[in-house]
């Protein structure tokens, strides 16, 4: 399968700091890998799909004067370093006119068949004609798909389908689907396809007995529905109810979003539920700020601030908590006078986020903003405006914190350890470093987070106060005398 790269060429470097399912990179060659786990007659299985950049390869002539690269394949899943399945094969690109016309992917797809539980996937690449060892790369991924309960298989985001013809491997319940790898949309992506089967509805509800499905978007950072973005559909319950369908997002804002799926029986009780994060940069999106301006101010605190810059400056600073239409708004704010749609906004903001006492609600915030201008604000930033201060006013204090700002190899640099954030991800961290001390100024250089910049070369980047980073590709660090980030990363006290 080929996907044309000359588009996404230009932000390939950016989809590698987004936060991907998977992400390898190997001495140059740029791969891409997600997966989705389904359950079929025959067990559970898993689908990986992979992209490799045509560009990151080297190609070799073949006898009938076409050029074809060859990528070295080893998927094996564990369960306690025992290998419950595995495959080792060639990956081998099509075969093209000339090395130059490389300008393209090529995309691999897989099945294993394995039963519920947890395993340790690791993957393994190579360039055939490169002399370079692979480097194994590693993610857990769990497989739950429980016999006397509703459940949702992932959701596989589709850059494409189409009825099948024959069975293959793209075919599932009769649609062959080209999986969209990448968990980030850019603007020239205007709709988004996906799908997925919920098992078991019928023992839920009793065979035949109506149903919905729904399935919206959400904000990532606080889990607030877009009534924009949202659709239902009833069905009958089945064994396996399938839902393939697709949703505009033209005018999505640019932000961080969940799409999310769930099943309610008749008494309105979601009965199943499934969610996947994404990203979108849409920043020419054609929005429409009515909705963020419908309810009254009157009567209430935000009526109260009457002072145009300050009102500015207060809605300025929820910009780290905000979703992506109100981040938009934000930006826009800026060039208004209209107080009064300013207080609608204001509060219409703080009583989306606590309908029982709003004012509480930005009080207590206002206070969050007032630590970080303090902790953080520089001669140049709000304090809210730095990558530590919205870290912190996004995910709350850190339950640890590493300041080590002389280590004589590396530039300052702070890691911040989570153990749960936004209640769902778990023992998560971020690295801030600063190039100029004049300023205190620390960026966020890496995070494990979903929605965070997520950049494996980081050690080397740190480094790059005395050692020039000569691969970008290369993360392999040389560890240097008083050099403590890796212990710091892995224990951070």
């Amino acid at each position: 399968m080929l996907v044309n790269l000359r588009a996404m060429k230009k932000y390939l470097l950016i989809l590698s700091i987004f936060i991907l399912p998977f992400i390898a990179e190997s001495k140059n060659l740029w791969a891409f890998l997600s997966y989705s786990t389904f359950n079929s007659p025959e067990g559970p299985y898993i689908e990986t799909y992979m992209t490799v950049a045509g560009n990151s390869v080297k190609y070799i002539k073949l006898e009938n004067g076409k050029f074809q690269a060859t990528v070295n394949v080893l998927m094996t899943f564990k369960q306690n370093d025992v290998i419950k399945a595995f495959k080792k094969y060639e990956l081998k690109s099509p075969e093209i006119d000339d090395t130059v016309s490389n300008n393209y992917e090529f995309i691999d797809q897989q099945r294993f068949q394995l039963p519920n539980g947890s395993y340790d996937f690791e993957l393994q690449l190579s360039d055939k004609n490169k002399m370079v060892d692979p480097r194994p790369f590693t993610q857990p991924v769990a497989i739950d798909f429980p016999a006397d309960s509703a459940s949702f298989s992932s959701i596989e985001m589709v850059q494409s389908y189409k009825k099948s013809e024959s069975a293959n491997i793209l075919t599932k319940s009769g649609y062959d689907l080209v999986p969209y790898i990448y968990n980030f949309y850019p603007q020239k992506e205007t709709k988004m396809i996906f799908y997925s089967e919920l098992y078991n509805m019928d023992k839920m509800v009793g065979a035949d007995q109506k149903f919905v499905i729904n399935y919206y978007l959400e904000s990532f950072e606080n889990n607030l529905p877009l009534n924009d973005f949202a659709k239902s559909k009833k069905e009958t319950a089945r064994t396996v109810n399938l839902l393939l369908t697709e949703m505009a997002v033209d005018n999505l804002a640019t932000g961080n979003y969940n799409l999310v799926i769930e099943a309610r029986n008749q008494k309105n009780e979601v009965i199943a539920l499934k969610k996947i994060f994404f990203q979108r940069s849409n920043p020419n999106a054609k929005l429409s700020y009515e909705n963020l301006l419908t309810t009254s101010s009157a009567n209430t605190f935000a009526d109260k601030i009457i002072k145009i810059d300050s009102l500015k400056e207060f809605i300025s600073s929820t910009y780290p908590i905000s979703t992506g239409i109100e981040q938009a708004y934000i930006r826009e704010v800026k060039k208004s006078n209209d107080l009064k749609s300013m207080q609608q906004y204001f509060y219409g903001f703080w009583l989306r986020r606590d309908s029982k006492n709003p004012e509480k609600a930005w009080l207590a915030y206002k206070g969050e903003v007032n630590k970080v201008q303090y902790n953080f604000g520089s001669r140049t930033k709000r304090g809210y405006q730095t990558d530590r201060g919205r870290v912190y006013l996004q995910y709350g204090a850190p339950n640890a914190r590493v300041t080590q700002y002389n280590e004589p190899a590396s530039y300052p640099y702070e890691i911040w350890q989570y153990y749960v954030l936004n209640n769902s991800q778990r023992n998560k961290k971020f690295v801030f470093y600063s190039q100029d001390m004049v300023t205190s100024d620390f960026t966020l250089l890496h995070s494990d987070a979903i929605g965070e910049v997520n950049n494996l070369a980081w050690q080397k980047e740190l480094r790059t106060r005395i050692i020039p980073t000569r691969d970008l590709q290369d993360t392999q660090v040389i560890k240097a005398w008083g050099e403590f980030s890796d212990d710091y990363w892995n224990l951070p006290n």
